[in-house]
């Protein structure tokens, strides 16, 4: 089940390095390039919130199969596109995409802890997208160019696929509740679902725009690609403590000491710093970021407990990360990119208004 998740949300870490290599090769323009990995994003928040659950939680297998077949068709079909039909390309695979990662949110969500089952997908997938762009730049891409990394991705789909046949062949039915009709997660689980949209907008409308910041406070051109290992290591020992800490904190501390955390590095990102607090600042934010994380699960239960707020939880979290990049591009100037921080700044405030009105609000 971790493995087909895994597959699922490996392109959001693999994606700049290909599409940046569709550019140098002349399939993509810049503009297209951020058409693509929104489009994308979008996609499997759209296949997470309404393709997985069209198959329905009884055919696991066939859904499993089909969306992994489907991933890696369309994996090799981006060998041969170029600009329009290459970003077409990429948003109808988001769709597959994201109904992997449905299919092993329903093993999250039903378990006796989600939050740390959650904490270990979160930072296995971040260490699998570690290891895979580093796989694809040494022994792929110099060699065989971008073509050769989705070729990759399509082998890794179809083990997807492969794996699909050893999976429970469905889930238990999740408990029935008065406020929750037709299957549709509560009220509360609707404002659950506003707080991790808001979440993931926050994250990703000032990451984003981590590399411009460095550039604009006259940073080395090192320094932005030193602070994104730095982050990525961070992210990891993120998630691993927040595994660690599952059950013996709860959501409401640990989210909230995560948004928290993150909200203050805005701060610092904001006076364009040097260097050296720049790379401090990238490596608490990526820690706060994979800390907070496993935390918007049990968050979604506890507004809901049907669980189907839960269940919908990684279709809100990637419409977030499409969503906050895409208003951080309407505000920020070419010399500029510091409005980005102050967009980031409000999602922020207003992730930390909807989760504390959810925890004092909760039924004792």
């Amino acid at each position: 089940m971790l493995w087909i998740g895994i597959v699922g949300v490996l392109f959001p870490g693999v994606g700049p390095l290909l599409l940046g290599g569709l550019e140098a090769a002349g399939r993509l323009t810049a503009t297209e390039i951020g058409l693509a990995g929104m489009a994308e994003l979008a996609a499997m928040g759209i296949g997470a919130a309404l393709l997985g659950p069209a198959f329905g939680a009884k055919r696991l297998r066939p859904a499993a199969v089909a969306c992994g077949c489907f991933l890696a068709a369309l994996n090799l079909a981006s060998t041969f596109a170029h600009d329009g039909l290459l970003v077409l390309t990429r948003a109808a695979a988001g769709l597959p995409a994201g109904a992997l990662i449905w299919i092993v949110t329903g093993m999250i969500v039903r378990s006796p802890r989600p939050d740390r089952w959650s904490g270990i997908y979160l930072t296995v997938q971040t260490l699998a997208q570690l290891v895979v762009v580093s796989a694809l730049t040494v022994f792929v891409i110099g060699r065989f160019g971008p073509n050769g990394g989705f070729i990759a991705l399509a082998a890794l789909a179809a083990s997807a696929a492969l794996a699909g046949a050893l999976i429970p062949r469905g889930w238990a039915a999740l408990p029935q509740t008065d406020d929750a009709p037709k299957g549709l997660p509560s009220p509360r689980g609707w404002v659950a679902l506003l707080a991790v949209f808001c979440f993931q907008a926050f994250i990703l409308a000032l990451w984003i725009y981590a590399e411009p910041l460095s550039r604009q406070a006259g940073h080395p051109a090192t320094t932005a690609g030193l602070a994104f290992s730095i982050s990525l290591a961070a992210q990891v020992a993120g998630g691993s403590t927040a595994t660690a800490l599952a059950g013996r904190m709860s959501w409401f501390v640990s989210l909230t000491l995560g948004v928290i955390a993150a909200a203050a590095c805005l701060v610092v990102f904001a006076v364009l710093p040097p260097a050296p607090a720049f790379l401090a600042a990238s490596g608490l934010f990526g820690f706060a970021w994979l800390f907070a994380s496993p935390f918007l699960t049990p968050l979604a239960i506890e507004a809901d407990p049907s669980r189907r707020a839960a269940l919908l939880g990684p279709g809100a979290s990637l419409l977030g990360c499409a969503t906050g990049p895409l208003l951080a591009a309407l505000i920020v100037g070419e010399h500029d990119v510091r409005p980005a921080v102050w967009l980031a700044g409000g999602l922020a405030i207003a992730t930390l208004a909807l989760i504390c009105g959810l925890h004092l609000t909760r039924h004792r």
